[in-house]
């Protein structure tokens, strides 16, 4: 398992295939692996690949404090350095979407575009802290169908919740019903300070997104929960094209890696001049 030192400290990577550098981030508690069932060995065959596992996560060093998007895109920043990667396409999965667009907001100079996949972030965290965010309600129907019964007033309890997920097997993939190897997990949150830097904002304001000329593709799904999102993220980005996966809930890579794979080249594909033109939702 290569590990680099990057912002100071070991991140697991994978590196694979030739051509335009593509570097990936998954999302909150996940790892790299999210993207080797189905997207890595199809995009490997024309692009040269990056994975790694976010701080803390996977086999990446799990340190008590750092979690921000602000700290992971510095994270990136670092890798970046350390495997001599110019300048790259990003593309990253809800938390890994966020640290995307503070990268962009600071480091214009070093991504070329992004496909940013169902991001949250931070600044619009209250609107996730509301009892009747349709969230809520979607993560305590999978638990109670799990027979993981969730009391009433801990039923928009993100740390209860999260905890209470890593009792269920895996819902995707060909892992399907197996049990999680929950201890890792259980220890970054309740050892670190993951759930509180989840939602710091740091820089990356709403307003903030005007800031950003990076070509953005806003991709969710059409059915997912974090669609409060896509409406003030999309209009305040200045270069966005917007798509809407039929079908999707929060899970891409992982409920219908088929068709966000599709999307995906097609938007390596495209070269940023034309993403350039006038933004179009799709």
């Amino acid at each position: 398992m290569p590990k680099i030192e990057a912002n100071g400290i070991q991140l697991h990577y994978i590196q694979a295939g030739e051509g335009p550098d593509v570097v990936l981030l998954h999302g909150f508690l996940g790892n790299l692996a999210v993207w080797h069932l189905y997207m890595m060995p199809v995009l490997r065959k024309e692009f040269r690949v990056l994975t790694y596992d976010l701080r803390g996560h996977g086999y990446s060093q799990v340190t008590p404090t750092g979690y921000t998007a602000k700290n992971m895109a510095e994270d990136l920043l670092g890798l970046l350095d350390a495997l001599k990667i110019n300048k790259c396409t990003l593309m990253g999965h809800s938390y890994g979407a966020d640290i995307c667009l503070y990268f962009a907001l600071k480091h214009p100079d070093r991504v070329d575009k992004i496909l940013a996949l169902e991001p949250g972030l931070a600044a619009l965290v209250e609107q996730r802290k509301d009892p009747n965010w349709v969230g809520w309600k979607a993560w305590v129907d999978k638990l109670e169908e799990c027979g993981i019964q969730v009391p009433e007033d801990k039923r928009a309890d993100v740390g209860y919740l999260l905890q209470l997920s890593l009792e269920t097997p895996k819902f995707y993939g060909p892992a399907r019903g197996l049990p999680r190897n929950r201890e890792p997990l259980l220890k970054l949150l309740r050892e670190t300070s993951l759930i509180e830097d989840y939602e710091t904002a740091d820089e990356l304001t709403m307003d903030a997104l005007a800031r950003i000329e990076t070509p953005i593709e806003l991709v969710y799904g059409d059915l997912s929960h974090f669609l409060p999102s896509w409406e003030p993220i999309k209009k305040r980005l200045p270069n966005c094209h917007s798509i809407l996966l039929p079908g999707g809930e929060h899970f891409g890579p992982l409920e219908m890696p088929e068709l966000l794979t599709e999307t995906t080249l097609k938007f390596l594909r495209t070269p940023v001049e034309e993403l350039r033109a006038e933004p179009q939702e799709l």
